[in-house]
């Protein structure tokens, strides 16, 4: 993988689609937890892909390429909220068609409907996305504390949440 992002640093225009075929569906997802309609997915995709294209001479640490790239993909969701002052309702996510459907991602995704947006996104961030918690202090801006804080009340939260679907 480094050796792919490296070749895309050096101008490789196939590189760096090789590297956005490779995370598409992680952007996807991360898109989707943030924004309501597909279109709008797509839009924060693509301005991503740009924006990444045009800085990835800036990225000094190729390990960190999927957190940067992220962060890219957060940042521009935030400006499109901003702009159409849009909130994301989860029970659009169950209408969505996915590439791959996975039960279990899906009744994840339906069980965090109920969520407050701060505890949906770091356990997102968390469990659909793999990072870890200093990675995810750094995409949110937000002390590695806060993070940590938040995923625990999260998943307190999802808990009740499953307890109270089930009794």
């Amino acid at each position: 993988m480094r050796k792919l992002i490296r070749k895309a640093q050096k101008g490789d225009g196939e590189a760096f689609i090789e590297l956005m075929e490779l995370h598409k569906e992680n952007m996807y997802k991360v898109a989707c937890s943030y924004l309501r309609s597909e279109a709008d997915i797509a839009d924060a995709m693509q301005q991503t892909i740009l924006d990444s294209f045009e800085k990835i001479g800036t990225l000094e640490q190729p390990r960190y390429f999927k957190t940067w790239l992220i962060r890219i993909l957060i940042n521009n969701c935030n400006d499109m909220l901003r702009e159409s002052k849009k909130v994301l309702p989860m029970d659009e996510i169950r209408e969505m068609e996915w590439e791959n459907p996975q039960t279990d991602l899906m009744e994840f995704l339906d069980t965090l409907d109920s969520l407050d947006e701060k505890y949906r996104t770091i356990l997102i961030l968390y469990y659909v996305e793999g990072f870890k918690i200093r990675e995810i202090a750094q995409l949110l801006k937000i002390n590695e504390s806060t993070v940590n804080s938040r995923l625990q009340r999260g998943r307190s939260c999802y808990r009740e949440v499953l307890e109270h679907s089930i009794g």
